[in-house]
C-alpha cells in the first residue's frame, strides 16, 4: 500500500521553490501567497468555519478550474486560502482524506462509490470536475502491433492506469459495446504519463489514454487510435469529482458552500480556453504547444444525481460493486446563492 502523501511544511515549501518542488504543489504554495491568505490560520473567519483548506490534487488537465481559483482570486473571495497537495493518484488522495490529511480532494468517481458501497467512512460530494468529451479518452493501439479495430483487442496486453479505476471500467464497458469478448484481455497496470513509451516500444498493445497523453501518443510513438471511449453509450460520462467526508460537510457548512461558489465562478471562468490554457505547463507539466492544441474535458461544478447515477451503475453491471450507490444522497446541495 502506498504510503499516505503528506504536503510539505511551509518550510520545506520555502526551501524547495527553487526548483525542486512540483509545478502543482509550487502553486499551491504560491497560490497562498498571492492570495495574502495567513498560513498559520487554522480557525475560521466571519464567513466560513474553517478558512484554511487542504485540497487533494493531481497534476491533471480537468484541475484547471482548481488552479484558475487559487491565481484568480476565487476562494479568496469565499473568504478561503487553499493549498493544493498533488497525488500520486485519485484512489491515494481519496484514502488521505478519509485519513484526515486533505479536507476536500479531487478523485475519479470510481474509488468514491468503491469506497461508499463498502460502508465505513461516508462520502460527500462537493462539486462535480469533468465529464467525457470525444477524443479526450481513447485506446490507442502501438504502431506495429496490428491492432486497428476494437474486434482486435480481445486477448492483448491493454495497458490501464490501474485495477478497477475507470480507465478499466471504460475499457471493458467499450469493448462490450462493440461485441468484443474483454475475459481474455491482458491488464497492464501503468502510469498515464509512461503509456506514450509503453506503445512506442510496444510494451503493451494497446493502452487508455487521456489528454495530454493522447496527443503526446499520437505525435510520439505514432501511436494509432482505435476506440474513442467517449462516445456512444460512454458520451459525456462523469468522470471526477471534489469529496470530503461527510462528518467534514456537516461540521463545515458554510465552508463548503464557500468552496462550492468558488468552484462555480472558477469553472465559469474556465469557460474561456485562454484564461486557463496558460495555466496548464504550470501545473500539469505540459509544454506550451502541447497545451495549445490537447482537447480538454467538459468542465462542471454542480453535482447532478442523474447524471453521476450512471456511474455506479456501470459499476454495479461490470462487477466492481455489488449494490447500488444512491447518488444524490450523496451530493452536498449547492448554495441558492
Amino acid at each position: 500500500m502506498s504510503p499516505r502523501p503528506r504536503a510539505l511544511p511551509r518550510r520545506g515549501l520555502l526551501k524547495l521553490a527553487g526548483g525542486m518542488v512540483t509545478a502543482g504543489a509550487l502553486m499551491g504554495a504560491s497560490g497562498c501567497g498571492l492570495l495574502g491568505g495567513s498560513e498559520d490560520k487554522q480557525g475560521g473567519n466571519a464567513q466560513v468555519e474553517k478558512a484554511n483548506l487542504r485540497i487533494g490534487g493531481l497534476p491533471t488537465s480537468e484541475l484547471a478550474p482548481l488552479h484558475l481559483a487559487v491565481r484568480n482570486g476565487h476562494f479568496q473571495r469565499e473568504g478561503l486560502t487553499v493549498e493544493i497537495i498533488n497525488a500520486p493518484d485519485g484512489g491515494t488522495a481519496l484514502t488521505s482524506t478519509i485519513g484526515g490529511d486533505y479536507d476536500i480532494t479531487f478523485s475519479s468517481y470510481v474509488p468514491i462509490f468503491s469506497a461508499q458501497a463498502k460502508g465505513g467512512t461516508k462520502l460527500k460530494i462537493v462539486a462535480d470536475c469533468a465529464s467525457s468529451t470525444p477524443n479526450t479518452c481513447m485506446i490507442m493501439a502501438s504502431p506495429g502491433g496490428g491492432v486497428h479495430s476494437p474486434q482486435d483487442l480481445a486477448g492483448k496486453k491493454i495497458a490501464i492506469s490501474g485495477a478497477g479505476t475507470i480507465s478499466e471500467l471504460m475499457v471493458k464497458a467499450s469493448m462490450k459495446a462493440n461485441s468484443v469478448d474483454y475475459s481474455k484481455v491482458q491488464w497492464m497496470p501503468l502510469g498515464f504519463p509512461n503509456m506514450p513509451n509503453a506503445l512506442k516500444t510496444d510494451q503493451a498493445d494497446a493502452a487508455f489514454v487521456v489528454e495530454p497523453f493522447l496527443t503526446l501518443s499520437a505525435r510520439d510513438a505514432g501511436a494509432i487510435p482505435v476506440v474513442d471511449t467517449a462516445t456512444g453509450p460512454l458520451e459525456d460520462l462523469p468522470l471526477g469529482g471534489y469529496v470530503s467526508t461527510a462528518k467534514f460537510a456537516d461540521e463545515n457548512p458554510k465552508t463548503v458552500a464557500a468552496f462550492q461558489r468558488a468552484m462555480d465562478s472558477a469553472v465559469a471562468e474556465a469557460q474561456d480556453r485562454s484564461k486557463i490554457e496558460p495555466l496548464l505547463p504550470q501545473f500539469a507539466k505540459i509544454d506550451k504547444e502541447t497545451a495549445a492544441i490537447i482537447t480538454l474535458l467538459k468542465m462542471n461544478s454542480r453535482a447532478d444525481a442523474t447524471r453521476l447515477q450512471r456511474i455506479p451503475r456501470l459499476m454495479l453491471e461490470f462487477g466492481y460493486i455489488r449494490n447500488d450507490v444512491d447518488v444524490a444522497s450523496m451530493i452536498v446541495a449547492p448554495p441558492q446563492s
